[in-house]
């Protein structure tokens, strides 16, 4: 690994096959079909997941949310939260093994070209401790430029999340969304070419602060002490069950660790290891020595998956989905502000009419494809009478419209009037409580 003071240490991990693999490549073809798809698969003219910035809206699979739906927003964000909890506390590490992007793209990318471009781990080892021939040098070569590739193919699949496919795969987005996804496929090639495991091992925080999130009962990747020591090469070792000491398990470690030596902060329970065991000890007529255990079933304890720890991740988890659930479903589809219109308090007109001048805003957040058509009416000022123009919107327009609202001369109110402005589309209604102003004596009261 790579010290404060040492020189880097590179891991090759050997190619391995296996159940736990098979599980694996499945989960990752699944998150790549989520990243590379959703952007360009459209919903009523819109990407199923488009994270707009500038306009501050966020497209998910057909719904529109604005800022007026933070505590939805919030909701899932704590949501997301107490499922890292959750998962961590019964199965540890999972996310690092199966879906965390480092992993998916590692083992999807870029083992794969290693293997097809300078072979397996002992052709890697010996053709890199030859030093720099003419041979090692074109398959570097060859190797970083594939990486590259890779990684800008990358950058711009996770850019077209937040600026768009269409735009950005055909050159129609801005310079800022270009330079963000050069400075993203640079961190990638970096990463691919130099960092590798040394990002899991000292920058993520998740394995700092796992080992308070899981406990003797949660799932780790354990080695049966037990049955396999003490381990020696042989027939003996082999007749017996124990371990052969063949070190297959260290070579296909992407984390260059020894599982024998115990779970360590490294582990990222890939699982590469028990298909590695697996491998060797079926062969032998025995079962793996490296399987998914916990502490307590080390000890002769019977797991318990649900524990006051576990019960309390998912009642908040149950707490928080039927909460989203229900804010989702009383949700009004669009969004409506009003203000006064800057500079303007209140007018006299000829006849003695006051009118206040408004600006209401109202955004369309309804999926549908046809167009929506608003009504506008206030309450709460005795014969008021409203002037405005017709609103009709597509999904996620914005308009904004002027609104007048004008009282008879003889209307007794107080300089200052609290009234309501109701918006409708028919499927949902927001009221809206400006104030009326008037010429009266301030402190004066309407009779």
């Amino acid at each position: 690994m790579l010290g404060f003071s040492h020189t880097r240490e590179w891991v090759y991990p050997q190619s391995i096959k296996g159940r736990f693999m098979t599980i694996r490549r499945w989960t990752f073809l699944g998150l790549h079909l989520l990243l590379l798809a959703a952007p360009w698969v459209m919903i009523n003219g819109y990407p199923a997941i488009l994270i707009d910035l500038p306009a501050r809206r966020f497209y998910h699979f057909g719904y529109i949310f604005t800022p007026s739906d933070s505590i939805i927003l919030l909701l899932l964000l704590w949501f997301a939260a107490f499922s890292l909890f959750f998962f961590t506390a019964i199965f540890g590490r999972i996310w690092c093994g199966y879906a965390c992007p480092q992993t998916v793209f590692l083992e999807s990318w870029i083992r794969p070209v290693e293997l097809w471009i300078e072979g397996d781990r002992l052709t890697r080892k010996r053709r890199d401790a030859r030093g720099w021939t003419f041979d090692r040098a074109w398959r570097k070569a060859a190797k970083w430029t594939v990486f590259m590739a890779v990684s800008v193919f990358l950058a711009m699949a996770m850019m077209s999340i937040f600026a768009g496919a269409r735009e950005l795969w055909t050159g129609r987005a801005g310079p800022v969304e270009y330079s963000l996804t050069a400075i993203i496929a640079l961190f990638w090639f970096w990463d691919f070419t130099w960092f590798r495991e040394q990002f899991c091992n000292y920058v993520c925080p998740y394995a700092r602060f796992q080992s308070a999130l899981a406990d003797d009962e949660s799932l780790i990747i354990t080695y049966s002490t037990e049955r396999g020591e003490p381990r020696e090469a042989g027939k003996k070792a082999a007749q017996d069950g124990r371990c052969i000491d063949c070190n297959k398990c260290v070579a296909v470690c992407p984390q260059g660790i020894d599982i024998r030596d115990g779970f360590q902060l490294e582990c990222i329970q890939c699982a590469r290891c028990i298909d590695a065991c697996s491998s060797v000890m079926n062969q032998l007529g025995h079962p793996t020595l490296v399987a998914y255990g916990s502490v307590a079933e080390e000890q002769g304890r019977k797991p318990r998956r649900w524990r006051p720890r576990t019960f309390v991740y998912g009642t908040l988890l149950l707490a928080i989905m039927v909460a989203v659930g229900v804010l989702v479903a009383t949700r009004v589809p669009f969004e409506a502000t009003v203000n006064r219109a800057p500079g303007s308090l209140y007018i006299t007109d000829e006849d003695g009419s006051t009118r206040n001048t408004y600006l209401l805003k109202i955004t369309n957040k309804d999926p549908s494809p046809e167009a929506i058509r608003y009504d506008i009416s206030v309450s709460g000022l005795d014969g008021a009478e409203v002037i405005s123009q017709p609103v009709e919107l597509n999904t996620a327009e914005s308009q904004t419209v002027p609104l007048v609202v004008r009282v008879p001369p003889d209307s007794q109110l107080d300089r200052t009037t609290e009234f309501e402005v109701s918006v409708t589309d028919g499927d949902g209604e927001i009221i809206l409580r400006p104030t009326f102003k008037t010429g009266a004596e301030i402190g004066s009261t309407s009779p």
